[in-house]
């Protein structure tokens, strides 16, 4: 029988971090970066890659909207809602940890 794995909470506290199993390269053929994990290979937007490249196991949810607010000169409550959100269904698919 297939259990399920209850699904993460993202809150402002969160520190998020990539698993051991997942890694960001560049890949030269392409011109971009790639997100690999076993037996997957994800190519994410350079608005995904600044929120993945913050998760580094040391910096709050809360930290890393406050920066991607400054470097996009945005108000945090626009960019709260969307990083929240990508990083739930990234760790729904095991490519974050929080």
């Amino acid at each position: 029988m297939m259990t399920l794995r209850e699904r993460a909470l993202v809150s402002m506290q969160s520190v998020p971090s990539l698993p051991k199993h997942v890694r960001i390269q560049y890949d030269p053929v392409r011109h971009a970066f790639a997100v690999l994990s076993p037996e997957k290979v994800f190519w994410p937007n350079e608005i995904s890659l600044d929120i993945l490249r913050r998760c580094d196991g040391r910096s709050t949810v809360g930290h890393i909207i406050a920066d991607l607010a400054s470097d996009y000169d945005t108000d945090q409550e626009a960019v709260a809602a969307d990083v929240i959100a990508f990083l739930r269904e990234w760790s729904d698919k095991l490519l974050v940890k929080l």
